[in-house]
């Protein structure tokens, strides 16, 4: 299998660099082709702007998503966001690998999202009707591949349980978990989170380290977060609403579940 690791921490002599060294190690070790995009080492482009439409008429308003689709249904993107999506169409599953840095992913990450899920790719794509409103959330481009977040946290895992002041990490996730990745195609597995980062000795890293591990091994045979597809019927189209009898009673994230998963029973943190 093709798998595909988008690293971002600044600091490869960090707990994130080890980690991630590991799991190329332990995936190409089990027979994988491994690729890392490691976007600090790139210098990579964060910022989505009029440099990634070449040729677009400057007098005009800069419109991103129209802009994204032209370049990128006319073969015009710059290399770089090309690049990138080569190896997510190549990539059997992808790793998003990043520590939490103010309840979210670093900005260079969130960066190549914006940059490399382009119009007709990422997103705005399928038909849209009132029986269908796109080919997303469970359909789209990347529909078949698989992905997994692996988060490093400061905070105690108590900190972000269900009465946890930060807040559970799955609500915390949820928006790079189904929004980013489900949103396009993937099958999203529970997450590998590792908390309190700053009291990481030996022990510890190699117990963290070997619990990475196995969750490597099972890529492919672990049962992905059951999120609702939008279009099997769960919805009410075009209003994307639950329909009633979907969940009575329950609303927010975890309504979007058809069956729980918590992030700190599965995470090996």
């Amino acid at each position: 299998m093709n798998v595909l690791i988008v690293y971002a921490h600044p600091e490869p002599r960090s707990l994130n660099g080890a980690l991630k060294d590991f799991a190329h190690d332990r995936l190409t070790r089990a027979g994988h082709a491994v690729q890392v995009s490691d976007l600090y080492a790139m210098n990579w482009k964060a910022v989505l702007d009029t440099q990634d439409a070449p040729g677009r008429d400057a007098a005009a308003p800069f419109n991103p998503s129209l802009e994204s689709k032209h370049a990128f249904e006319s073969g015009t993107q710059s290399t770089d966001i090309a690049c990138e999506q080569d190896k997510r169409r190549w990539a059997d599953a992808v790793i998003l690998q990043f520590p939490l840095w103010w309840f979210s992913m670093p900005a260079i990450l969130k960066g190549w999202i914006e940059r490399v899920y382009a119009y007709g790719f990422g997103y705005g794509v399928g038909e849209h009707s009132d029986q269908r409103w796109g080919s997303r959330y469970g359909e789209g481009t990347l529909a078949g591949k698989r992905a997994m977040l692996v988060v490093t946290a400061g905070g105690w895992e108590s900190h972000y349980g269900a009465r946890g002041v930060n807040g559970p990490i799955d609500d915390i996730l949820f928006p790079i978990q189904h929004g980013v990745l489900y949103y396009p195609g993937f099958d999203v597995l529970p997450p590998f989170v590792v908390y309190r980062t700053g009291r990481m000795d030996e022990e510890r890293f190699a117990a963290t380290r070997e619990a990475l591990g196995e969750r490597l091994d099972t890529l492919w045979s672990a049962a992905p977060i059951a999120f609702r597809p939008q279009n099997a019927g769960a919805y009410e189209i075009p209003a994307l609403t639950l329909r009633d009898e979907i969940a009575p009673g329950r609303t927010g994230f975890a309504a979007h579940i058809e069956q729980a998963v918590t992030a700190g029973a599965l995470s090996g943190a």
